[in-house]
């Protein structure tokens, strides 16, 4: 059952808020703001990868942009100690002339910190990004 709730702001935050909106490619408030505000909190719960305690286990995706001659530092990754990978793929973006590898993957902060950390001092690895999974009491797993 929906609830509807409401706040009061200046006009200027409401024409800022619907720009968001609209540059977001959200269709309503209410969806961005949701999400939004799910975003908000689990940051603020959790915090970013780079400030959690080391031995926090974390969950979630890298996504690594690359050029040819690096799949072996990739295979590293896959193969550690440290971290669990269980989905990889890979895909060659024609336009771009780049390689992307997507793995989800679980291990301690500090163990994640340090692959993405290595992988971004990597030649020819053009770009990292960790996204951390929303944690939740329970869910579809």
């Amino acid at each position: 059952m929906s609830r509807v709730l409401s706040f009061s702001t200046d006009s200027e935050f409401a024409t800022l808020l619907d720009f968001l909106i609209e540059q977001s490619g959200y269709s309503n408030r209410s969806m961005f703001l949701r999400d939004a505000s799910l975003h908000f909190a689990e940051a603020t719960r959790r915090g970013d990868l780079s400030v959690m305690d080391d031995n926090i286990e974390v969950e979630g995706t890298i996504v690594i942009y690359y050029q040819h001659g690096v799949e072996h530092k990739l295979i590293e990754l896959r193969h550690s100690h440290s971290i669990t990978v269980s989905s990889y793929n890979h895909n060659c973006l024609t336009e771009s002339h780049t390689c992307v590898d997507t793995m989800q993957i679980k291990g301690e902060a500090k163990a994640i910190r340090e692959a993405v950390e290595k992988l971004k001092n990597t030649n020819d690895v053009d770009r990292v990004v960790f996204v951390v999974a929303p944690m939740r009491e329970d869910g579809c797993c």
